[in-house]
């Protein structure tokens, strides 16, 4: 029974998450300069360094243990 009540929880947090967070949008700013113009490097800028690092760690966790997955099974042999 409380695992139904967990279930439901969880799915009901996740279906009303969307409606919280879009709640106080803000407007859609002014429209952009010129072409080309200030600061703004190709992309926009978008810091994508932090999220690779993620990636490469969750990939080489993932590689470590399937290599001790694939040692526990020849000691087992």
């Amino acid at each position: 029974m409380k695992k139904k009540i967990y279930f439901a929880l969880l799915v009901a947090s996740l279906l009303l998450f969307p409606l919280i967070s879009m709640a106080e949008t803000t407007g859609p700013g002014n429209p952009p300069g010129e072409p080309g113009g200030g600061d703004v490097p190709i992309g926009g800028g978008a810091p994508i360094g932090g999220g690779s690092l993620v990636l490469m760690g969750m990939a080489a966790a993932y590689g470590v243990r399937k290599l001790y997955l694939i040692k526990q099974e020849r000691l087992e042999e």
